[in-house]
């Protein structure tokens, strides 16, 4: 099981922490880092801590978090395990061994994807399709790629990513990109204001996220009871 988790700063940050608080303090639990939203801050992030993380003794690292679907066979809720990713055309696997065993772990609740990652929010219905059809790809979110860029110069470092669907391929959601400062935290008051301007897709955006959360925080959990032969989300 991996030792150390990488997972979004915020929303998405807390409900990891949250899965992990109820366990025994006798199970060897990961350390959990925040990293910021989006490539370019993510890769800044990687580049900032090169040192700390070119030394941590930790060699299984799981990126956490929520993405967005771009198929109709992945809906909300639904927990995805990334083979690997794309980005502009460039491909980065994640390691076999790792991911295998996550798969064993969680079993028939969690579905083999690959994955996409935008330098932006995909926001609309078409777009999402269109990618999909394009790449072939299933899920997509703003982390992933560099994460998997990064962590391909220690070979000693096994990598894998697992996320949670919170908005599906049939319905737009806002477009909150201009909501995202260059640190990779969401402004408020942007966010707000996107949120007034199309609030049917704001709501829908919200529920999504929340219900995404509490799976997040439910897998969190699974991933490191010993025995969960009766586990419900």
């Amino acid at each position: 099981m991996p030792t150390l988790i990488l997972v979004p700063q915020g929303a998405e940050h807390q409900a990891v922490c949250r899965g992990l608080n109820p366990i025994s303090s006798s199970c060897s639990l990961p350390q959990v880092l925040t990293i910021p939203m989006g490539i370019a801050p993510v890769q800044q992030y990687l580049q900032v801590n090169f040192n700390l993380l070119a030394q941590v003794r930790e060699n299984s690292i799981l990126m956490m978090g929520l993405c967005g679907s771009l198929s109709g066979k992945y809906q909300v809720g639904d927990i995805v395990l990334y083979q690997n990713c794309l980005y502009q055309g460039n491909l980065q696997d994640c390691n076999h061994d790792f991911t295998a065993n996550i798969y064993t772990r969680l079993g028939d609740h969690v579905s083999l994807v690959r994955g996409l990652t935008s330098d932006r929010i995909v926001c609309t219905s078409a777009e999402k399709h269109h990618l999909h059809q394009q790449y072939g790809a299933d899920v997509v979110d703003m982390e992933a790629y560099p994460f998997l860029e990064f962590f391909r110069q220690f070979p000693d470092k096994q990598v894998a990513i697992l996320r949670v669907v919170s908005d599906d391929s049939n319905h737009d959601i806002p477009n909150i990109t201009s909501a995202i400062s260059e640190n990779g935290s969401l402004r408020p008051l942007p966010l707000a204001w996107e949120f007034i301007r199309q609030p049917q897709s704001a709501r829908r955006l919200i529920t999504g996220s929340l219900q995404g959360l509490k799976v997040l925080t439910a897998v969190t959990q699974l991933l490191f009871t010993q025995d969960h032969p009766n586990f419900r989300f």
